[in-house]
């Protein structure tokens, strides 16, 4: 089968927000599959007085590790180990920063760049998407 028709029926996925699919092509047979995105919890505040004007977010130092994939974030090899990086660490390029499990799979996701890790940008066990900031290395 080829990349492209894959990619044709991930969006489909996507679009009808399925969250399985097998395709049989030319006797070949593909299974996508692909972990359900919680709805964000929506949250609204009433003022009874005026707010001040909130303080300006500060620019983001750092050049950003972002996830390639839809999963789910492991700091660590294992559960009670010491996580790959933490905010102050020096990292080397092709040093592994942390895991992200999709489909039962394990990916390792590695430093693009020599730097030092200035923000870990998720939690431990939390749901990333495609984009997800995961680290900043300044």
């Amino acid at each position: 089968m080829k990349e492209d028709n894959i990619r044709k029926y991930a969006e489909l996925m996507k679009e009808l927000s399925l969250t399985g699919m097998e395709i049989t092509e030319d006797g070949t047979t593909v299974r996508l599959e692909r972990m359900p995105v919680p709805e964000a919890v929506r949250t609204v505040s009433v003022a009874a007085e005026p707010v001040a004007e909130a303080p300006k977010a500060q620019p983001q130092s750092g050049a950003a590790v972002t996830s390639p994939m839809v999963g789910i974030f492991y700091a660590a090899p294992a559960e009670n180990a010491e996580p790959y990086v933490k905010a102050g660490d020096s990292v080397k390029k092709g040093d592994v920063l942390c895991i992200i499990e999709a489909m039962k799979l394990m990916n390792e996701i590695t430093a693009d760049s020599d730097g030092v890790i200035s923000e870990v940008c998720v939690k431990n066990g939390q749901v990333v998407d495609f984009g997800t900031v995961l680290f900043r290395i300044g």
